[in-house]
Formats: structure tokens, sequence, C-alpha cells
């Protein structure tokens, strides 16, 4: 499965800062198994909003240079609630670096006025080709798959 936690950008600061919004929807499948009588988005999803959201801070900063952007660190994260199928989740995130190869950020979800996460987190970025040279074509493919996401998260 791959799961994408973002479904618009809100409003950006190339470089500064980002907000973004999750529906979730009881149509989406890790509900099933997370937890059939009181289902929630998971911990790990919800850091992971704040994973893309600052993903996208970093891939405009550096005109999608790396096609990896993984997470190199969190601390200090902090679930406060749970956000259930009908919920709405506003990410906000805060760049503190952005350099090269890893850079760092603070970041929180809010829906309903309630925090649900929080935390901070450093994100290392590269490409394939850095290690293997015949996989330039594929940093071109994810690279390009990422400029095409954008074009339909960006709609501010």
């Amino acid at each position: 499965m791959r799961f994408i936690l973002i479904d618009k950008v809100v409003s950006i600061t190339a470089g500064v800062g980002i907000k973004t919004i999750k529906n979730v929807s009881l149509s989406e499948e890790y509900l099933a198994d997370h937890f059939p009588a009181f289902p929630v988005l998971p911990g790990v999803l919800l850091l992971e909003g704040l994973i893309e959201s600052a993903g996208w801070l970093v891939r405009l900063k550096e005109n999608f240079a790396h096609s990896m952007i993984l997470l190199a660190e969190a601390r200090n994260v902090k679930y406060k609630s749970f956000l259930a199928p009908g919920g709405q989740i506003e990410y906000a995130v805060e760049a503190k670096t952005i350099e090269e190869n890893i850079s760092s950020f603070t970041g929180v979800g809010v829906s309903a006025g309630q925090t649900i996460v929080e935390a901070k987190f450093g994100l290392r970025h590269f490409n394939l080709a850095d290690r293997d040279p015949s996989m330039s074509a594929v940093d071109g493919q994810i690279i390009e798959a990422m400029k095409q996401r954008w074009k339909l998260l960006n709609r501010v």
C-alpha cells in the first residue's frame, strides 16, 4: 500500500513554512485494521503527514533536486488525541534549516481547534544515483512524478 497523507496545500512560504490539510475517509484501507470498532488515523501516519508537508518545503527550496526525502530523526513526538473518519487535520510545519542533504523542522497537526500531534524532526535528501549511477533514470521518474503531484496539491 502507498499512502498519500496530504490532500491540499493551504499556504506556503518557500523554505520557511507550509500549511496542508488531510481529510480522513472511512474508506481508507488502513482503518479496517486500526481499529475496526474504533477507527482512527494511526499515529505513525499522523507523523507522516508532517513529514510529507516538510518534504514539499525541501523540494521547492532545492528546485526538486532530490528524488528521496526521508525521515532521519523524530524527537519530542506527542500524540494528544485521535483523528477519526470524517475529521480533517491541518498540518503547520516550520523549517528550522534546509541544507543540501539534511533539514530540520517543527510541526503541529490540529483538528477542530485541538492539537492532535506535534513533533520536531529531521529529514535527509539524496538521489539514488549518488550511490548507484545506473539509478539516474529512476531519480528522474520520481522527480517528475513529484512535480506532477505538486500541481495537484498546490491549488492555493
